[in-house]
């Protein structure tokens, strides 16, 4: 991986890293604000929409902190290595959440008249791609350690063929 595209992508990173924080910190606090002037029958809704909306940012947060981790990784030649699957993991870990804290919000709007009925729908579609997302990047977990494995033959012949010369 080229230093432009390092550059690139860390600077994609930081952008995703203070929006969200943004987002955290002022939109939220926003939403909060807007929602209390919610019709009574619609009350219940604050608190599960304002944490599903938290919980979702972090777990954006997260994928963010571990990329870039695995960028620096790319950067210095250590990605092919068993440290490596820490970072993929949480990665597929939190796109799990994520879909599951789509498909609460889901759950939590389909009572009732709150939303259409269609808008539930979307949801639960967006649950199955981002479960794909997950899918995708468990493939290329394997893929990492099928490199992993070839990186370790490679050394291990590498000192016996030293060993021979």
């Amino acid at each position: 991986m080229g230093r432009l595209a390092v550059a690139g992508l860390r600077g994609v990173l930081v952008v995703l890293l203070a929006g969200s924080l943004f987002v955290q910190g002022v939109m939220v606090p926003l939403l909060a604000a807007d929602m209390d002037g919610l019709r009574p029958e619609y009350a219940y809704l604050r608190t599960p929409i304002l944490v599903i909306t938290v919980l979702g940012i972090v777990t954006a947060q997260v994928v963010v902190v571990c990329v870039w981790r695995l960028v620096t990784m790319v950067r210095r030649g250590t990605v092919f290595s068993t440290a490596a699957f820490r970072y993929v993991h949480i990665v597929i870990g939190a796109f799990v959440a994520a879909a599951l804290l789509v498909f609460a919000l889901a759950v939590v709007l389909a009572p009732g008249e709150a939303v259409a009925p269609g808008v539930v729908l979307l949801l639960c579609g967006v649950v199955v791609a981002v479960l794909g997302v997950a899918l995708i990047v468990l493939v290329l977990r394997m893929l990492l350690a099928q490199a992993v494995a070839r990186d370790m033959e490679a050394a291990q012949m590498q000192a016996e063929l030293e060993e021979v010369i």
